[in-house]
């Protein structure tokens, strides 16, 4: 009874242990719990160690969230810090977007509405000068308008690469994204994690059930009670079985011959993860529509805003191009610069539209996808381990103790089912 009920508890105990270790993780993406009175007044003077842990909430409610999901802005934080600056700055991104290519489909855009924009400025600016223009003179105006367009946004898209630094924060962009979407930081890891994450469920039960064998020996060849050993020797299997499951995983960075699994099973597969993780990156993080987003709608939208202003308020100039003199003349300075800031605020409009466009979207971040596949599989095994373990190293610990915890109870469940002869003596 003892060789078959001692293994078999902390084989099945490993497991459980690790698989709900996986499963706090990642849920439920959203707290559940429910309101201890008396906690809201206490929660503020409560030490900071114990405010951040997803046990409970300022408001007074006590239950769980996902450690991941909890921790979304400083996981995000860490990844930009630990993983994308480890691949490069903003501006290497942005020139993989190819900032020509951005230029023509600007244009692509532009000449659909340009027309309609010139029409409705004057006319709503100016509706007798442009009533009284002959034909000709007003498609001349179109005309040259069409002509400076692609060099006016050519220009655009070189200024934006050039101020790019300052136009946008990609710590924020990632932060305010994986905050409104929890449940993409959980796929980062899942995804790319998948095969680890499972045989650490597995390795639970591969290592509990040897464990307890170990258990039925110290019993008889010590003679110390089982109301010790078990209980204890729980907490220790459930806490080393983690340890082991995520040393597993990462370490060793480099092959080693005194590993039994000479190398972490994570870095054996670097070019599969570097691939996922470049395209789950291209595909939901650094796209031109959450960069277009981020530069009109982010924090430094201001500055963007200048920007796209002092570099199209002069396209007024260019397009009137030799009657600019006269039209300043006829219209006067003050009027002259009231067309100029009508054009410029019709002109910006265009850009969400560019930067939304899902089909370019897809075909530029086939670019970023290269790009990243090709820097990651340059990072050394350490700073690739890093980059993915970073996020989620400060919270094993949680882990741990829940593993001890659960051992504890399965010593004690034991011990209640069977009581204490089974494991003092031979049936």
């Amino acid at each position: 009874m003892e060789l078959i009920t001692i293994p078999l508890f902390t084989g099945v105990i490993g497991y459980i242990t690790n698989w709900t270790g996986v499963l706090m993780l990642f849920r439920p993406i959203r707290f559940h719990g429910f309101r201890w009175p008396g906690l809201a007044a206490v929660f503020p003077l409560l030490p900071k160690r114990i405010q951040v842990l997803p046990l409970l909430q300022y408001d007074g409610r006590i239950g769980w969230q996902g450690i991941v999901p909890s921790r979304a802005d400083k996981m995000a934080s860490i990844a930009v810090d630990k993983g994308l600056a480890k691949l490069g700055n903003v501006g290497d991104f942005y020139r993989e977007l190819e900032p020509d290519k951005l230029a023509e489909h600007f244009v692509e855009i532009a000449d659909l509405q340009i027309r309609d924009i010139v029409e409705d400025i004057l006319k709503r600016e100016h509706p007798q000068l442009w009533y009284n223009l002959p034909g000709g003179v007003k498609e001349m105006i179109h005309s040259r308008v069409r002509e400076q367009l692609p060099d006016i946004l050519r220009e655009l898209t070189d200024e934006l690469g050039k101020n790019i630094d300052q136009l946008l924060d990609v710590k924020s962009m990632t932060i305010r994204y994986f905050q409104a979407r929890p449940q993409m930081l959980n796929s980062v890891f899942q995804v790319l994690g998948a095969k680890e994450l499972r045989f650490m469920q597995n390795f639970g039960f591969y290592f509990g059930a040897p464990m307890g064998l170990v258990l039925v020996a110290i019993l008889h060849w010590t003679g110390w009670s089982s109301l010790v050993v078990l209980p204890v020797g729980g907490v220790i299997i459930g806490w080393v079985v983690n340890w082991i499951g995520i040393n597993l995983i990462f370490e060793p960075a480099y092959p080693k011959w005194w590993c039994p699994w000479r190398q972490g099973l994570l870095i054996k597969r670097q070019d599969e993860i570097t691939e996922g993780y470049a395209a789950l990156v291209a595909s939901e993080i650094m796209t031109v529509a959450n960069i277009g987003d981020e530069l009109l709608n982010g924090p430094r939208a201001d500055r963007t805003m200048q920007m796209l202003q002092d570099t199209l308020k002069p396209a007024a100039d260019r397009a009137l191009g030799p009657a600019k003199s006269v039209v300043k003349f006829a219209l006067g300075s003050r009027e002259y610069d009231s067309l100029q800031d009508s054009f410029t605020s019709e002109a910006m409009t265009i850009a969400p539209i560019a930067f939304a466009d899902p089909a370019f979207n897809v075909q530029q971040g086939r670019q970023v996808q290269e790009y990243i596949a090709k820097q990651m599989s340059a990072l050394p095994p350490p700073e690739f381990v890093d980059m993915l373990r970073s996020a989620i190293k400060q919270d094993e610990w949680l882990l741990f103790v829940h593993g001890g915890a659960l051992g504890l109870i399965a010593g004690y469940a034991h011990l209640l089912i069977f009581g204490t002869g089974v494991a003092s003596t031979w049936l």
